[in-house]
């Protein structure tokens, strides 16, 4: 026999026993190969992932309303910093005035 066809032959010879294998494993529980030698998804592990992909696809859904309501509430921010500024330095004008109005009834 050839060298070539003595490794093909060998090889053809293991993958049959690996297939006699997978299929006796199958007999005495959950298989982990199928009989041509591919995996067997486990269908626990599909569900889990389908579960995971639809929880990321709504907080995906969420994300742009998310982004307009910090949008909106920086905006708020700004202008109620602006008007905190503002009373401030109506509440300082008005410690002035009273400090002149004082030194007016008390002089």
């Amino acid at each position: 026999m050839d060298l070539s066809e003595e490794r093909k032959h060998s090889k053809r010879q293991k993958d049959y026993i690996n297939m006699l294998s997978y299929t006796c494993d199958s007999e005495y529980g959950i298989p982990r190969r199928c009989s041509c030698g591919g995996r067997i998804i486990d269908e626990e592990q599909i569900e889990s992932l389908t579960k995971r992909l639809e929880e990321a696809e709504e907080v995906m859904k969420f994300v742009p309303s998310l982004k307009n309501q910090i949008e909106t509430l920086e905006a708020q921010a700004k202008g109620l910093t602006r008007q905190v500024d503002r009373l401030t330095a109506e509440v300082y004008n008005l410690t002035v005035q009273v400090a002149d109005l004082e030194k007016l009834c008390f002089e």
